[in-house]
């Protein structure tokens, strides 16, 4: 298989990824394993220039993720190659918002239902769905909207 991205290494970059390996400090190891895969990969001059099978065979990498690590290198660097990428949009969206949030603080600092003391996180929970304020929505996302929030009900 032909290498699209290719990996050279300046003295300096290979100076900080062989500090990286060896510092003794408590690093994340799949950081460690692709600063080894770097090194290996490096077809500079100081450079050892390992075939792809050579460098899965020593890292223990999956084939996908070095064509994923060499072109991350091209597009950022080799040393922000290592860094986890950040999320461009979130996982999920958010059920709590500031209107939701607004509706959720009123309703738990209104007058608890007939026949309850006080308002329990269910309770809450069933009522934002019953007044059709968000389609579905937990107890315990309810609880984390609500620590949000230092209320005051005196």
């Amino acid at each position: 298989m032909q290498k699209i991205h290719r990996i050279h290494l300046s003295p300096e970059e290979r100076f900080e990824l062989v500090e990286l390996i060896n510092s003794g400090r408590i690093v994340a190891a799949k950081k460690v394993i692709k600063a080894q895969a770097l090194l290996l990969a490096d077809e500079s001059d100081d450079g050892p220039a390992y075939t792809d099978a050579k460098i899965i065979e020593a890292t223990g990498m999956k084939p996908a993720t070095l064509v994923r690590l060499r072109q991350r290198v091209c597009e950022v660097g080799p040393l922000q190659a290592l860094e986890r990428k950040a999320q461009t949009s979130p996982s999920r969206r958010k059920i709590i918002d500031g209107e939701v949030e607004a509706q959720l603080t009123q309703l738990a600092c209104s007058a608890a239902p007939d026949g309850r003391n006080k308002w329990s996180l269910r309770l809450i929970a069933e009522k934002l769905v019953e007044l059709e304020i968000v389609d579905s929505i937990s107890h315990e996302t309810v609880r984390g909207g609500m620590k949000k929030k230092t209320s005051n009900r005196g």
